[in-house]
């Protein structure tokens, strides 16, 4: 399959280099080494390409595994397949003639080596300039290989660039291949070029190009190909058809396993049987082999690039070795072989995974538990979940269960419910207590993450619930808390003070730290969204100085601690407290929980707001661009913030795995609403009012989204010239406004109240009516510290200025604007402010051309002859970027090369 060649920019240049400095008279040779698989030919592909778009003539051979039975065969290759004008070259001369077809039973006793050489020598300079590439150098005879090294040391000024390509797995200590690689390396005229796996991120993109995937799908191809491009097809091709591992892949893999003697391919076995790493020690004693025996085995597979050494033990070169291994183990030898690791091993989760395949179930019932206790402790849910699970899928199977547990079923579901939400799954969570019998305690968890899972009624239901059935005073301090919680967003908020209070007194009468946490962080947001602040603050502080013994309501406090100081326009504040929740999270594996996503999210908001946007891209890089989960979904979302202000490329990728996550509300809020305005800066709105319209329908009446969601659809309609739902869109951001955060009214932050503003002055606009002090209100709303609204705000106040005849104010909103767009990067807005400023006629900004910040210091970089790359490295920016920028510059410039831009700029003094 040949598709774009990705993740391999770099080792394609350092080739190109080779190419070029041949073309200028400087000869070179490349040595391309990688496992089979991995894109040797594919980048020797694409340089032959490049080098017969500069005018070489391209000869191409291969080896073949046939030993030396055939003398020079990549050579005779080569010249076969020549074009016309190189084969009537080499028939002058009589040595190369009998390479080429027809010939082929001419008397070769006067082949000699010194002669084929030095008529070789004589056709390259013939028909220069020449790229020869000569591939499966691992397979190369003895000739061939004479013929490399000569040429390595004889081209010196042709020319030529002689390219070879190697398997470095096929490699073996004793392999005669390996002498002739060492004394080229020390050659200056060669250079050598080592592909190893591609990156996780490049993998998917190469994963993308055979065809529509599934996220689930591609995360198991990218884990499994482990970085080999030719593993990833085969592995797509077997998905499509159903397969596990396909025929011809584990063929070619077992083909390098079956050379082995019979103690390495023991030794091999055993490994396999280990899983992708195992430990010398323990290798040996499960081998079964005397130490000398073992030893000159495992040298072997070393050598052999079978395994790798790994600190105190070895690691297989790929895991889809391991795992045909493993497949073509019988399956008694396989149980026999688990079962001597699950008596050598102490780790519960080796032993629980080794018992298991063992047959061995009371075995493997026991450590998984033990082994999910443990993960618990170190702060590993999901681990520990996963461990839980397993156990209680075998419960019915494992005589005297509760005894070997050490407790009931219903109590060890109840923890992997727990660890489920622990992970971030409060869907799995949610599913597991439904099914246990309703205790206060499976009650009070269930409604905890029922509100979680924005499900307010069955929160409510099951949190009344757990009040009723709760027989201890712990149990009843928390089911009220949690109770109090659920109520926060519904008409009955008005019942939290009471249950706080109670919840209160039960948690402190009975030391139940965890509760008494609870209800002051319900108290405290039920105190901010009344407009007392100053209380809100001092309960979430007092919740912060004390852990609760809960780490999650420790994680709780510190974003709600955060998301204070956010609302209230502190962000220096809310920055300090994320940073250290964020921390926690991280030190307590709870980053997937609720709370260390939304403090991930929330950290990314205040670096956006603050105008921080280099840190909030390198935070959102961080973001996953491929999903597979609704929390996945709603983190990716996020980035979008940035990526559409900066018009950056990555935009329509993201929005395509986003794409099936548009069923879940928040995910479809976040990433539709950031659609909505990549359409309008890319003079679409009609798809904006599309995407704006689809996300309204879910939202409630008198939900806070409607306000933002109105804004942006209005200014769709202003730019379609249509008030068609105008007055809608209004009416549910006005409505949304009156409600509040409690749905009755209450306390609005600066965003909140700014956003209305802009509501307003957007539906004026709308109708035709460009509203100066309703714009003027919006800026200085905004300008609490949200660097980008206040610079959009800037722009509408600017055109409402110049249209109220204010030239001179309308000029000086838009320089501020300018300038803040300028140090975002933020290239639409700066765009839509030049073509207003262009139409306008203002002064202060003829002599840019009508370029950006950022496209005024690439065109600095290409004047300086940097080539994509280049600026790319300098900009700490893609070449992706790069490459859009340049776009957009010589579009501006109205030129068709980068020498013509560097011109331009020069002539209009942009580097003065």
């Amino acid at each position: 399959m040949k598709g774009l060649l990705v993740g391999r920019s770099a080792e394609l240049s350092r080739l190109v280099r080779v190419v070029r400095s041949a073309a200028e008279g400087t000869a070179g040779v490349a040595l391309v080494g990688g496992d089979a698989g991995i894109g040797k030919t594919r980048l020797v592909s694409e340089l032959a390409a490049d080098a017969r778009a500069r005018g070489f003539h391209v000869l191409a051979g291969q080896c073949a595994e046939l030993g030396d039975a055939l003398p020079y065969l990549p050579l005779a290759d080569a010249l076969r397949g020549a074009e016309p004008a190189v084969r009537e070259a080499a028939a002058a001369h009589p040595m190369l003639g009998r390479l080429l077809p027809g010939r082929e039973s001419a008397d070769s006793a006067g082949l000699t080596q010194q002669r084929l050489f030095g008529s070789l020598l004589g056709l390259l300079a013939d028909v220069q300039p020449v790229l020869f590439v000569i591939e499966d150098l691992h397979w190369a005879d003895r000739s061939t290989r004479d013929l490399l090294v000569f040429l390595s040391r004889m081209v010196q000024t042709e020319r030529v660039c002689v390219v070879g390509t190697y398997r470095t797995d096929d490699l073996h200590r004793r392999h005669p291949l390996r002498p002739v690689l060492a004394e080229m390396r020390r050659l200056p005229t060669v250079t050598h070029v080592e592909l190893g796996p591609l990156s996780v991120g490049d993998m998917s993109d190469y994963v993308a190009t055979m065809g529509e995937v599934g996220a689930q799908e591609l995360g198991l191809i990218v884990s499994r190909a482990d970085g080999n491009p030719f593993y990833a097809e085969e592995l797509f091709a077997a998905m499509a058809e159903g397969d596990a591992l396909p025929d011809e892949l584990a063929g070619l893999l077992m083909s390098r396993v079956e050379v082995l003697p019979e103690a390495g391919q023991r030794v091999l076995r055993a490994a396999a049987v280990a899983g992708r790493r195992v430990e010398d020690a323990l290798l040996r004693e499960v081998s079964g082999l005397p130490l000398t025996e073992f030893e000159e085995a495992v040298r072997e597979i070393v050598s052999r690039g079978l395994l790798r050494v790994d600190g105190y033990g070895y690691t297989f070169r790929h895991a889809l070795l391991q795992e045909a291994v493993y497949t073509d183990l019988l399956p008694g030898e396989r149980t026999r072989l688990h079962a001597a690791f699950a008596r050598l091993l102490t780790t519960p989760a080796e032993l629980a995974h080794h018992h298991l395949a063992g047959h061995d179930l009371a075995g493997a019932f026991t450590a998984s538990v033990e082994a999910g206790r443990q993960a618990a402790l170190l702060g590993a849910p999901a681990e520990a979940h996963d461990h839980y699970d397993r156990a209680l899928g075998l419960w019915e199977r494992v005589d005297g269960a509760a005894e070997l547990a050490g407790e009931s079923r219903e109590e060890l579901a109840f923890r992997s419910a727990v660890m489920a939400a622990g992970a971030g799954d409060n869907h799995h969570a949610i599913s597991r207590l439904r099914a246990l019998p309703p205790t206060s305690e499976v009650l009070e968890r269930l409604a905890y993450y029922l509100y979680e899972a924005d499900d307010p009624a069955a929160a409510i239901a099951a949190a009344e619930r757990a009040v009723q059935a709760a027989h201890d005073p712990p149990q009843l301090a928390r089911a009220l808390a949690t109770q109090a919680r659920t109520l926060l967003w519904s008409p009955r908020h008005r019942e939290i003070e009471g249950l706080t209070a109670r919840a209160l007194d039960v948690a402190r009468a009975c030391g139940a730290r965890d509760a008494e946490a609870g209800a002051l962080l319900t108290l405290a947001t039920h105190a901010e969204y009344q407009g007392d602040t100053d209380r809100a603050h001092e309960l979430v502080k007092t919740v912060v100085a004390e852990a609760s013994g809960d780490l999650a309501m420790d994680l709780r406090a510190r974003f709600h601690h955060a998301r204070i100081h956010y609302e209230g326009g502190l962000l220096d504040h809310a920055a300090e407290v994320a940073d250290e929740g964020i921390r926690m999270a991280f030190e307590t594996g709870l980053k997937w929980s609720t709370y260390g996503t939304d403090l991930r999210f929330l950290r990314f908001l205040i670096h956006y707001v603050a105008g921080e946007w280099d840190q909030a891209e390198t935070v959102a890089a961080g973001f996953p661009a491929r999903v597979g989960t609704v929390p996945e979904a709603i983190l990716s979302s996020f980035a979008l913030f940035v990526e559409v202000g900066r018009g950056l490329p990555t935009v329509e990728s993201r929005l395509g795995w986003l794409r099936p996550f548009w069923s879940d509300e928040l995910a479809a809020y976040m990433s539709r609403g950031l659609a909505a305005e990549h359409a309008l800066w890319n003079g679409d709105p009609r798809a904006a009012l599309d995407h704006v319209n689809a996300v309204m329908e879910r939202l409630v009446e008198g939900e806070s989204g409607n306000v933002r969601m109105a804004a942006v659809g209005l200014w769709a309609l202003a730019e379609l010239g249509s008030t068609d739902g105008a007055d809608e869109l209004r009416r549910r951001a006005r409505a949304a406004l009156d409600a509040g955060p409690t749905g009755e009214g209450g306390h609005l932050g600066p965003e909140g109240r700014a956003w209305g503003l802009r509501v307003e002055a957007e539906w004026r606009r709308v109708h035709g009516r460009l509203d100066v002090d309703l714009w003027r209100q919006a800026v200085e709303t905004f300008d609490y510290g949200f660097a980008y609204e206040t610079a959009r705000a800037r722009w509408r106040l600017a055109e409402a200025l110049l249209a109220a005849g204010e030239r001179e104010a309308a000029q000086a909103e838009w320089d501020l604007a300018r300038e803040t767009a300028g140090k975002l990067r933020a290239a639409p807005l700066e765009n839509a402010l030049h073509e207003f400023g262009r139409r306008a006629r203002f002064g202060g900004g003829q002599g840019t051309g009508g370029l950006t910040a950022r496209e005024s210091e690439v065109l600095r970089l290409v004047a300086e002859g940097l080539t994509n790359r280049g600026i790319a490295e300098r900009l700490f920016i893609t070449q992706k970027t790069v490459s859009v920028h340049v776009s957009n510059i010589l579009a501006k410039l109205e030129v068709s090369t980068r020498t013509e831009a560097a011109a331009a700029a020069r002539r209009l003094g942009l580097f003065d």
